[in-house]
C-alpha cells in the first residue's frame, strides 16, 4: 500500500485544517506564511501552481497518507532537473501526531523509489536546518549522505538560516 499519492484540489480543506492545527508545530521549520496560506482557498491555489509545474514535469507534489488513508503531510520533489543533471530537491513535512512514528522515514523511501525507478532520475537532494535532527535521522535511514552545509540557504521562520545539505545517489544496481 502506498503511503503517499499525487496531491489533487479535493485535498485543500483538509490540507488547510492540517497545516492550521500544526500552525506552531511546523514554524520553526517553515517559510513565514501568509494568512490565506492556513485556508482552504489559500491551499487550492498552491496545489493548483503544485499542480502546473506537475504537468510541466518540474515538480511532482505528494500529500502522505496516514493509516486510515487521510493526509497527514505533504512530500514533494521540487526542482525535477533533466537533461546530464537528472536531479530533484525533496522537501516534506508531517503533522505532529503523526512525528516520530516512522511516516516521514516511510513516505521518503516511496519517493525515493518513485524519482529513481518511475522518473529515471540520477539523484534527490534534501536539505535541513542544522539542528532538524529528526529530519536528518529520517533522510539517513533512507542512505541519504551528508555532503555539506549552505550557508543562509533558505528564509526559514523569518530569517535565513543555514542548512546541511544531503544527497543520495542511484545505486549502480537500480541505474538504467
Amino acid at each position: 500500500m502506498n503511503i503517499t499519492r499525487l496531491v489533487t484540489l479535493e485535498d485543500a480543506p483538509a490540507l488547510a485544517e492540517l497545516l492550521r492545527v500544526n500552525r506552531e508545530f511546523l514554524a520553526p521549520w517553515e517559510p513565514v506564511r501568509s494568512e490565506d496560506y492556513f485556508t482552504a482557498d489559500g491551499q487550492r491555489a498552491v496545489i493548483e501552481a503544485d499542480l502546473e509545474q506537475y504537468e510541466r514535469g518540474s515538480k511532482l507534489p505528494h500529500v502522505i497518507l496516514d493509516d486510515s488513508g487521510g493526509v497527514s503531510g505533504r512530500i514533494t520533489l521540487n526542482g525535477i532537473v533533466r537533461g546530464p543533471f537528472q536531479s530533484c530537491s525533496m522537501g516534506y513535512w508531517v503533522s505532529a501526531s503523526h512525528n516520530g512514528r516512522g511516516v516521514a522515514t516511510k513516505a521518503v523511501c516511496e519517493m525515493v523509489r518513485v524519482a529513481f525507478e518511475d522518473l529515471g532520475l540520477h539523484r534527490v537532494q534534501a536539505e535541513t536546518l542544522l539542528h532538524n535532527v529528526r529530519s536528518q535521522r529520517v533522510l539517513e535511514r533512507n542512505g541519504f549522505v551528508r555532503f555539506g552545509m549552505a550557508p543562509e540557504y533558505l528564509n526559514i521562520a523569518g530569517r535565513w538560516q543555514d542548512h546541511v545539505m544531503y544527497q543520495l545517489v542511484k545505486p549502480p544496481s537500480a541505474a538504467g
